[in-house]
Parts: structure tokens; C-alpha cells; sequence
């Protein structure tokens, strides 16, 4: 089964258009759809069905909508060669229904509002600098309604909205953990609150859930980015078993098996940060404000650090990264007779000779040539701290694919990956194939759109269609 998707036994199929994708829609008198899809978020301990968490119908009028219903019919079209019953064919209405996705850090919340289609009508971004233990709920429903405003849309017209954050919601106890940085995400009724109190009483609310960054990464790769299966033309199936790795600040890794999200007992599967690493020192008692492990060998301050003993600045370490990215680049592109116009690393000194001299030209070869080697031996490092930590990962999973993501990792684009994937492939027996996100949007805003989307669009139809129809959202 694809994620992201609902796949059904069929015995006719139908097309729903979606912008340039397809979804399907198949016919059958007995419905068995197996395992919740990959973009099929946990809940926690509160039921989704909570108190006044249900969303107006679906197909009912929206601003803007002469049509009812989520799925319009459109012409019938007869396969070519095909026997049987001719296929009905319908057109999704994106306004019967909208969705958004919230990515939350401790200094703003972003929200995105999508219709049915996957088309953006608003977004908005939300300054939380104060990072208060109070007002969390307040703060979500101004972002949503924010993200709302340009589509005249208001929360009560959400369906479903999904959160991600730095985090995981324990589904045994409701509660958010592994989110130190986030005051006020650890009430003990958070999510039931979400659930009920964005819009006013007797108002509809959304469907709320709560996922993991990271894990919301994973999505948008599966259904968008680099193990989703290939389009028109394109025979790739997607990957199955993977991993996505992210660097930035702070680490984090999402595990999809057997393609399933895996969320482990507790929801901490991918908190990675405190995982004991060769070259780190160890922590012994996690929570308590200590430092160590992955997180002190590659987070963002340790890559930080390392740049800047490599003679390569910026004010966050991914541009530091991105600086001696570009330089290794640069001068494979030049060569070596092409390197006097290579620089970035700060120790790479001027010259006084008057320029187009000899000696000037020279002196700037030798310059150019001095960053270029301290850019590769910043990589290097990095690769091997890296990959220190992927191993483990890889021995105990052996996934056909990783992602990495996440600021460092894409400012340290093809030089960085070409390197992690060769220290990687001499320090574990499996040798999955290394690939940069492919993700450019925000890959946790995009992720969380992907969620919401394929769970509503799977009520949407189960409540617009016949009874005897089912759906597969397949792009």
C-alpha cells in the first residue's frame, strides 16, 4: 500500500482529476483497506471524535462554491481495449473542504491553509518570541486564523489541521515529550484542547492532530519528494523502507518500515540527539539539561564550532556550510587552472601585487587553492561525524534509502552527501543509496499539508460517493 493513499480491493475503477495528478476511485462491495496509510497522523490518547471536533460536512457551500458535493462527474471515457463496465470519471471541487498545516518552533508558528486540491489560499507566520508556558491554544488559533483571512475563510471551515513540532505526542498518555524548547506544548490536556476550544462554542472545530517534525518530513518525502514513486514515465516504485535524517540546530531522524511511519511505543522512534556516538561524550542522565551524544558531535553549535576552525564563518552554521559547499564545487568546476576566482574560507589572505601580474596571479591560485582544501577538509569532517552516527542506524535497519534534510544537510548539498555516503558505505555492510531532500517547499509544513489532506480527502469521498465506492488517493 502506498502512503499517503487508501487502497481497496476494486472491480471498477474511477478517475477523480486532481490539478496534474489522479486520484482513484474504485467500486466494491466489500471494503478492506488494511493498515492506516503512511499520511494517517497519530492521535494521542484523546479521541479525534472529542467534543465539538467535528468539521462542517463536507460538499456543504463554501464562500465562493456554486457546486455541492466534493467530487463533480465528468464525461465517461471508455479505455481503449479495456472490457467491461466504462469507467466514470469526476473532477475534485477543491472548495469542499480545506485543510492546514502548522510548523512550530520556539520563535513563530507558520500556518498554511489548502483546499482539497492541494491549492494554497493562505499562509501566515507567527512571531512567538516571549516563548510563554501560557497561551499556546490562543497562539495556534491566531495563526490558523491569520492563514485563514485571505481565503475569507474562517476556523470553522477547517477540517483538519495538522501540527508539526520539535516533539512527539505520547500516544499512551496524550502528552507531548522529547520538547524542552517549547514552553506551554506540555499540558496534560493540550491536544483536547486544541480539539475544542480554536473556534467558538458551538462552532465546529477542526480535527487537530500533533506529529513529530521530522516524521512530517517523511511524508512530504513519500508523497512528494525523494521516495515518492515517479510520475507519468518514470517506472521508480518509491521507497519502502527508508530514513530521513535532519540537521540543524538540533537532529532528528523519522523511520518509514515496510512503508509505515514508525512512531516506536512512545512516540520517540528518531530522537536521535542523545544517541551514544563514538568521538561524543555520553549522557547519563537525559532531561536534566546535559549535553552529549549526536547531538554534541553534529548539531548545529558543534558544526558551528568546526567551520570556524576550518576558517569558514557565518552567523548560522548552515551558511558556513554553504560557503565551503560552493567553494568545493567551484573549484571542481575550474580545475586547477581555473582556481584564482575560488575563495570563502576567512583565512584566505589578498595580495598586493598589482593585479594581472604573474605574481598576483599566482599568489590568488595559491589562495583560491588554500580555501578549496580547507573547504574539503571541513566536509570531511563533518561527513565523518556524520556518518558516525548514520551507522548504527543503517546496521539496525538496513533502509534502501536515506534523505537528508534539514538546513545543514541542504547547504551542504552533492560535496556533503557524496562524502557521508563514502565514509557510510566502509562503516556498515548495508549501502543505501544517500539522496539530498527533494523537498523544496518547507519540507514540516509540507508534510503536515500531505497528512491532513490524504485523511480528509478519504472522508471526503467516503461521505460524497455511494456507499458501495472507495477511494485511493494515489498521485
Amino acid at each position: 500500500m502506498q502512503h499517503g493513499a487508501v487502497q481497496y480491493s476494486a472491480e471498477q475503477h474511477v478517475a477523480v482529476q486532481r490539478g496534474g495528478s489522479q486520484a482513484s476511485v474504485r467500486r466494491s462491495g466489500a471494503v478492506s483497506s488494511g493498515a492506516a496509510p503512511l499520511g494517517a497522523v497519530s492521535s494521542g490518547a484523546v479521541p479525534s471524535g472529542a467534543a465539538r471536533s467535528s468539521a462542517a460536512p463536507f460538499g456543504a457551500s463554501q464562500p465562493g462554491d456554486s457546486q455541492s458535493g466534493a467530487a463533480q462527474p465528468s464525461s465517461a471515457t471508455p479505455g481503449p481495449g479495456t472490457p467491461g463496465r466504462t469507467a466514470r470519471r469526476y473532477r475534485l471541487r477543491g472548495g469542499a473542504a480545506h485543510v492546514a498545516g502548522l510548523d512550530v518552533t520556539s520563535a513563530r508558528i507558520v500556518a498554511r491553509v489548502c483546499d482539497l486540491a492541494g491549492s494554497v489560499v493562505g499562509e501566515a507566520t507567527l512571531p512567538t518570541p516571549g516563548r510563554s508556558a501560557t497561551g499556546t491554544v490562543d497562539r495556534v488559533r491566531e495563526a490558523l486564523a491569520a492563514a485563514c483571512a485571505p481565503a475569507g475563510l474562517q476556523l470553522a471551515a477547517l477540517h483538519h489541521a495538522v501540527i508539526g513540532i520539535g516533539g512527539a505526542i505520547d500516544p499512551g498518555t496524550g502528552r507531548l515529550g522529547f520538547a524542552r524548547h517549547l514552553p506551554g506544548w506540555h499540558e496534560p490536556d493540550l491536544l483536547a484542547r486544541l480539539r475544542t476550544e480554536l473556534t467558538p462554542p458551538g462552532a465546529p472545530n477542526p480535527r487537530v492532530d500533533v506529529e513529530n517534525d521530522v516524521n512530517l518530513a517523511a511524508v512530504a518525502e513519500q508523497t512528494v519528494g525523494a521516495a515518492a514513486p515517479g510520475g507519468p514515465g518514470d517506472p521508480h516504485p518509491g521507497a519502502r523502507d527508508f530514513v530521513v535524517l535532519w540537521i540543524a540546530e538540533g537532529i532528528g531522524a523519522a523511520v518509514v518500515i515496510d512503508g509505515r511511519l514508525h512512531r516506536g511505543a512512545t512516540g520517540g522512534a528518531g530522537e536521535v540527539g542523545y544517541m551514544p556516538v563514538p568521538g561524543a561524550p555520553l549522557v547519563r542522565s537525559i532531561g536534566r539539561g546535559t549535553t552529549g551524544g549526536f547531538q554534541a558531535l553534529a548539531g548545529g553549535p558543534a558544526v558551528l564550532k568546526l567551520a570556524r576552525r576550518h576558517g569558514f564563518t557565518g552567523a548560522e552554521p548552515q551558511i558556513a556550510v554553504a560557503r565551503a559547499a560552493e567553494v568545493v564545487e567551484a573549484s571542481a568546476r575550474s580545475g586547477a587552472s581555473g582556481v584564482s576566482g575560488v575563495s570563502g574560507a576567512a583565512g584566505a589572505s589578498g595580495t598586493s601585487d598589482a593585479p594581472g601580474t604573474p605574481a598576483a596571479q599566482d599568489t590568488a591560485q595559491d589562495s583560491a587553492q588554500d580555501a578549496a582544501q580547507a573547504a574539503r577538509r571541513l566536509l570531511a569532517e563533518l561527513a565523518d561525524r556524520l556518518a558516525t552516527g548514520l551507522a548504527p542506524i543503517v546496521a539496525v535497519l538496513d533502509p534502501e534509502l536515506i534523505v537528508l534534510t534539514g538546513a545543514i544537510l541542504r547547504a551542504g548539498a552533492a560535496p556533503l552527501r557524496e562524502l557521508i555516503a563514502e565514509v557510510l558505505h566502509g562503516m556498515a555492510i548495508p549501502r543505501p543509496r544517500l539522496v539530498t531532500s527533494a523537498v523544496a517547499d518547507n519540507p514540516v509544513l509540507a508534510g503536515a499539508i500531505q497528512a491532513a489532506l490524504a485523511a480528509t480527502r478519504e472522508a471526503v469521498f467516503s461521505s460524497t460517493l455511494p456507499s458501495s465506492t472507495s477511494v485511493s488517493t494515489t498521485a
